[in-house]
């Protein structure tokens, strides 16, 4: 049996091949199909045989292929050409017609797969035809109950393993929809039949049949009620599906193992009301599994062992309470067998336990508690890291489950794992360490913090849980000792979660730690500074403030001789992390203390003494800022902040320093800090003496040199403060600013910055304060004052925009006074002020009902022209008012496109006057075009696109850019077949543009020109487009061919890296069985992909017996003699390779190449086909001038169009001849040149590159100019001349 030639790939390992030693066998052993002929030879069949015409056509059909179905091909048409052999027509069509029309939607996925080519598949597909006709024949209605009859007969009659297989997978997809009252009664039939064909094919070659049998089995048994499960019968048929959970062959152990999972978990009496704690036949299956571990727990390979313990991880939550017990003392005993595999699996079964979080029916807190003790003696060692990440996961889930179960015995088995993983942080391997601090940090959250507040004060002396707590802290704080010093980040780690669990209760057994991790943090380059200021951070923000400096003062007071201030680095610590304190210790500690502190460095400056003054100015400076932390939802408020109100008054008026951080802080307290009504109440008292001061100091000019920003930290505050002051106190404010406002002696300063408190006072006004704010201001609306003018507007945007309170009674009380107004100051309005009045117009269309309708008609010009404002917010306003004129006459009725067709009309004019207002009236219609796409009708978008063509002809460039944005708006909103009518004479209008037009906008001409050929295609373009515009439409041409073709290479290096990934494991999906070939290829597959999975097998499985240290004898007898078999290779360093930075070669030489300085090819962008209507809308706007551009480099820039076409080449050179490569040699000093411009850059590490000549003024004359120029020359002469020597020196050291 040779082979000649070389197969292809994948064909080898789906040969047959001759076992070792037998290749000179002239004929095979197997020889089931000869011993089968040779039995029918001479005898005629005992029983009625199945061979019938239809079995013989339906067999020459599949034989030659000719049974296949197209997606639009009728099952009668591609039966035709067979018709004359067929015995009658309908016998024909009975396969298809009962395929390919069959009404039940259970086998819908088999009708997907009717094209296969697999014998299995068709096999499936004749099957349920067959089926079908039959049911049809008899009248039947396709119901499951139907099916499953049908299939039950058929399965009876088959033979061949083939049909059988098919039969059952059928049978397994129809049980699951076939109701359970038949299934109940038919349990007795039904279950026989499966036991006989289990029993015939349990030592059969073939595993499609068993497997899909055992499947129904286990639907079957699912679908029994409890009632049944008493009867011994059915324990049977459950223990005839169990045996099969330790079959040799891996499909037919994982369909029973599912099916018993799928039985004990997903039975239906299991989730009815009265629904039982645990499955009947539970203590059946856990006696069976410990029954086959005893048997063959002692074997070398124990395979069978593993088997069970892979379904016990699945089954261990689902049994009572004495038999999860035995299960634990089973897997106890095996893992003492010291064999790797068996251990993890052991624990993965643990794991499963603990993760399902069962309750004290199944798990109770003893068992769990015991299982916890017991898992101690199987603790790995430190070095052995596979069983060790194992073992601290299942020991975290264990706690996590006891502490759910009981809290205090939970909380008394804490210290002893915290004190055994501690141990782990000593381990060489990383992975140890931050598996055991993880495992740590997840116990902290979920058994400490939720129980904390019920726990209560915890001291050295404490019993109970607090005692355990106080254990836990202690073995957490020994990993600050120099023995864990490679691990203190770890112990960092832990320590802050443990400050942030436990830290408002425990603080008393803390405060000696807080003091080691000071000390730490001064010992001489400590490496772990941020994570030791997070923690202490997290020690304040649960202690506060007040508790970690009685364990850790200061140690400032002012009269410090040296200047060191070791705990300086605290107060930045505290600033950033304190929260929910008592703000009363700010005013008892830290008050007196910067008081101190600043007339310490006043001292010292009138001595002299410069740098000291500064660095106790910069310390109270510090202190001051850590008032708005405190401030941050403060517990005293009420009590504590009259004693500081008038600190801060003073600081905010007289120290120019502190006005912002002061300012912070109460804007944090009100916002933050008053949440209660007597706190909100207490702060609101102040606001009498705080913003007087705060509104003088705005008023005061802002001096030469000084930045603005306390100004503006002063009105936010102003603006915060009002949120909560009494409205009689605002409107006192409110009439003594337009005093303010109306006196003549006030300078505009004066006048502008009273009016900006008149903005924020405003909102909070009543009605009759805001009428008379309003008559003040009136008159300012039409000032020439630009500054003046839109102060005003800006007053009257905040009283319209408020949409309930006094602000919404005074706009619908003076709404024509408004409209008057607004429509009287038109004229005078400036370009400064529209944005505020568009504003204002804004607010009060949305309140306008359908007899105001004149006055949206009076504001339709103003609002157009608006659009071409410098200010971009005044074009962004006023396009969101040509919005919401359009709701408002959708508002107005009577139909919204009457509504909209009216609205249009009045912008209509806009297109025939002044080229300005040509402009902006496209870009208004071309803004309602988008915003009410599905709203106008056909005929009215269709006539706004022929207008704007013929605007297209305009010698005005604002002109042309609108009508350009209006047509690419049209394109991405019409619908293909109504923008096909004018597609002539949009590009006819486009064709007559001139040449200056072209050159202009030959960007938005491309992309206008792309989108009409993905629209309509490449030739009908061309076509209707002059012979100067059709070299750009090639071009766009072969750039979308080169776009797709990279989209395609994209695609495909994807899917192929999605094909690397690694196989999971089958499944029992109907793909996954359709897609099988035929049994016997599938197994020989099996045998070569599972080589390589026992080697990988073998080589997790070996074990390794670390010695005893020296000279000693390893001792068998000690009970931690387990920890000395290890799954990992002892040894220094094994499994770390050192990274050199370098390739290394098969050989191990290291492979050093020289850096290659050109960048990259890039990648070529997508083309914008992607974008959608929101973006493309966006970039019209960015068009239009609504957004602000990004700022972008004007040299080398491209547009993304042009980039698409500079696709990098794909040869590469390699040959001889023109295919030579001619790429240069690297010139000396290639590496200082600019990449992205001329010229040479400075590298960091290197040399500057330059050539230094000394600078002399003798040498400006320009007589001497050539002079000076031959000097140059020499030089290069020079070095030109010493090149030529090399080069003919190296020529001539290589002639032999």
């Amino acid at each position: 049996m040779g082979r000649s030639g070389k197969l292809p790939s994948g064909v080898s390992a789906k040969l047959k091949r001759w076992k070792k030693g037998h290749s000179s066998d002239s004929n095979p052993a197997i020889c089931r199909h000869r011993q089968a002929a040779r039995s029918r030879f001479f005898s005629r069949p005992s029983g009625k045989s199945d061979l019938t015409v239809d079995a013989v056509k339906l067999h020459n059909e599949l034989q030659s292929g000719s049974l296949r179905l197209g997606k639009s091909e009728a099952p009668e048409t591609a039966m035709e050409e067979e018709e004359a052999t067929a015995l009658t027509e309908k016998s024909s069509a009975t396969f298809l017609s009962g395929l390919s029309d069959c009404t039940n939607v259970t086998f819908s996925k088999v009708q997907r797969f009717w094209e296969s080519n697999s014998a299995a598949h068709k096999e499936i597909c004749a099957v349920l035809a067959a089926v079908t006709e039959v049911i049809r024949s008899q009248g039947g209605k396709e119901t499951e109950t139907e099916y499953f009859a049908a299939l039950m007969t058929t399965m009876e009659a088959v033979e061949s393993p083939e049909s059988l297989a098919a039969v059952a997978y059928l049978l397994n997809l129809v049980l699951k929809r076939v109701p359970s009252p038949v299934l109940i009664k038919k349990f007795s039939d039904t279950s026989k039949a499966f036991m006989e064909i289990m029993s015939a094919q349990a030592s059969s070659g073939s595993t499609s049949a068993l497997r899909w049998v055992l499947s129904c089995l286990a639907i079957l048994l699912r679908k029994q009620d409890l009632e049944a499960w008493g009867y011994p019968v059915t324990l049977q048929v459950y223990h005839g599906l169990l045996s099969f959970t330790v079959h040799t062959k891996p499909k037919i152990r994982k369909a029973a193992q599912h099916g018993v999972c799928s039985v004990l978990k997903g039975s239906e009496f299991m989730f009815g009301e009265k629904a039982a704690a645990h499955h009947p036949a539970a203590v059946s299956t856990a006696k069976f599994c410990i029954q086959e571990i005893e048997k063959s727990g002692g074997s070398k390979e124990a395979t069978t062992t593993l088997h069970m313990l892979t379904l016990l991880k699945d089954l261990l939550p689902c049994f009572p309470e004495g038999m999860v017990k035995s299960c634990s003392e089973t897997l106890l005993r095996v893992m003492t067998l010291s064999h790797v595999l068996v251990t993890a699996c052991a624990m993965q079964a643990f794991h499963s336990l603990f993760h399902a979080k069962p309750g004290p029916g199944t798990l109770p807190a003893e068992l769990n508690a015991q299982i916890i003790t017991a898992l101690y003696d199987y603790v790995p060692s430190e070095n052995d890291l596979q069983p060790l990440l194992a073992w601290l996961k299942v020991m975290e889930k264990a706690h996590i489950n006891l502490v759910r179960l009981q809290r205090d015995l939970g909380l008394g088995h804490l210290p002893r794992f915290f004190g055994t993983a501690m141990t782990c942080l000593l381990s060489p391997h990383s992975h140890v360490v931050a598996a055991a601090t993880q495992s740590l940090q997840e116990i902290l959250k979920e058994c400490v913090t939720p129980h904390m507040a019920d726990i209560g004060s915890v001291t050295s002396s404490a019993s109970g849980p607090g005692q355990y707590v106080a254990k836990m802290f202690r073995a957490v704080e020994e990993g600050l000792t120099y023995k864990f010093h490679a691990a203190w980040s770890s112990v960092l780690q832990l320590l802050c979660v443990f400050f942030e669990a436990a830290g408002r209760q425990a603080h008393p057994v803390m405060k000696k730690c807080l003091q080691s991790l000071c000390d730490l943090r001064l010992s001489p380059h400590f490496p772990h500074t941020a994570a030791l200021d997070k923690a202490v951070g997290a020690a304040v923000a649960s202690m506060g403030p007040e508790v970690v400096l009685q364990a850790v003062p200061l140690e400032i007071d002012g009269s410090e001789e040296t200047l060191d201030f070791p705990r300086s680095w605290l107060l930045p610590v505290i600033r950033d992390h304190v929260r929910e304190t008592r703000l009363g210790f700010f005013t008892a500690y830290f008050l007196p203390l910067a008081t101190t502190l600043k007339s310490k460095a006043m001292d010292l400056a009138q001595a002299g003494s410069t740098v000291e003054s500064k660095i106790y100015d910069t310390l109270q400076w510090q202190i001051w800022t850590l008032l708005p932390g405190f401030c941050t939802r403060p517990t005293d408020v009420a009590a504590s902040f009259k004693g500081l109100a008038r600190t801060l008054g003073i600081a905010i008026s007289e120290r120019p320093d502190l006005r912002v951080t002061v300012c912070q802080a109460l804007r944090t307290l009100i916002t933050k800090g008053c949440e209660a009504e007597a706190d909100r109440a207490e702060v609101s008292r102040f606001a009498k003496n705080f913003l007087p001061i705060l509104f003088n100091l705005y008023g005061q000019p802002v001096a030469a040199g000084d930045t603005p920003a306390p100004r503006r930290a002063v009105l936010e505050t102003i603006k915060t403060y009002l949120t909560i002051t009494e409205p009689q106190l605002v409107n006192g404010f409110l009439e003594k600013a337009s005093e303010k406002v109306l006196d003549p002696a006030s300078s505009d300063f004066t006048r502008l910055s009273v009016l900006d408190l008149v903005v924020a006072l405003a909102p909070h006004a009543d009605e009759a304060a805001i009428s008379k704010l309003y008559s003040t201001i009136r008159p300012y609306l039409e000032s020439k004052a630009h500054g003046v003018q839109k102060k005003a507007y800006r007053v009257l945007e905040e009283v319209c925009a408020s949409p309930w309170g006094p602000g919404a009674r005074f706009v619908q009380s003076h709404l024509d006074d408004l409209k008057e107004t607004l429509l009287d100051s038109l004229r005078t309005t400036s370009s400064p002020a529209k944005r505020p009045r568009l504003k204002c117009l804004i607010h009060i269309v949305k309140k306008l009902t359908a007899e105001h309708e004149e006055f949206i008609t009076a504001l339709v010009p103003e609002v157009i022209l608006c659009t071409k404002e410098v200010s971009v917010g005044a074009r962004k306003n006023a396009f969101a008012l040509l919005v919401e004129m359009g709701h408002a006459f959708l508002r107005f009725g009577p139909s919204q496109e009457e509504a909209l067709q009216r609205y249009l009309i009045l912008i209509y004019p806009g297109l025939v006057g002044a080229v300005t207002m040509v402009s902006c009236s496209i870009l208004a219609l071309t803004h309602l075009l988008f915003e009410f796409k599905g709203l106008m009708g056909t005929s009215t978008v269709e006539q706004l696109l022929e207008n704007v063509c013929l605007l297209l002809a305009s010698r005005t460039r604002d002109v042309v850019k609108s009508a350009l944005g209006f047509i690419k708006v049209a394109v991405l909103v019409m619908d293909v077949a109504h923008l096909a009518k004018h597609v002539q004479l949009v590009m006819e209008a486009i064709g007559k543009l001139s040449d200056d037009m072209r050159r202009h906008f030959r960007v938005k001409l491309r992309n206008l020109f792309t989108k009409f050929i993905r629209k309509f295609g490449f030739e009908l373009v061309k076509k209707l487009l002059p012979v100067e515009y059709h070299k750009v439409l090639v071009n766009i041409r072969k750039a979308e061919a080169r776009a797709k073709r990279h989209r395609a290479l994209n695609q495909a290096a994807e899917e192929e890296e999605e094909e690397e990934e690694p196989a999971q494991g089958a499944g029992d999906s109907i793909e996954e069985i359709l897609a099988d070939s035929e049994d016997e290829d599938s197994e020989q597959e099996e045998r070569s992909r599972g080589k390589e999975q026992r080697r990988l097998t073998r080589q997790r499985s070996r074990a390794w017996l670390k010695e005893g240290g020296g000279d000693e004898p390893l001792n068998f007898l000690d009970p931690k003699v387990a920890q000395r078999v290890l799954a990992t290779q002892p040894g220094p360093g094994y499994g770390k390779k050192k990274d050199h930075g370098f390739k290394v070669s098969a050989d191990g030489r290291l492979i050093i190449r020289e850096e290659d300085d050109d960048a990259a090819t890039t990648k070529m962008e997508e083309e914008e086909g992607a974008k959608g209507e929101d973006e493309e809308m966006a970039d019209l706007m960015e068009d239009l001038g609504v957004r602000r551009k990004k700022p972008q480099k004007l040299k080398h820039q491209k547009e993304p169009d042009d980039e698409e076409l500079e696709m990098p080449p794909q040869y590469q050179a390699g040959g001889s001849g023109i295919h030579r490569p001619v790429a240069k040699k690297a010139t000396p000093g290639a590496e200082y040149k600019a990449k992205k411009a001329k010229g040479d850059v400075k590298k960091k590490g290197r040399l500057d590159p330059y050539a230094y000549i000394p600078l002399n003024r003798t040498k400006l004359n320009h007589r001497k100019k050539m002079k000076l120029q031959g000097q140059f020359k020499g030089l290069v002469k020079a070095a030109q001349r010493g090149s030529q020597v090399g080069h003919k020196l190296r020529r001539k050291d290589r002639r032999p």
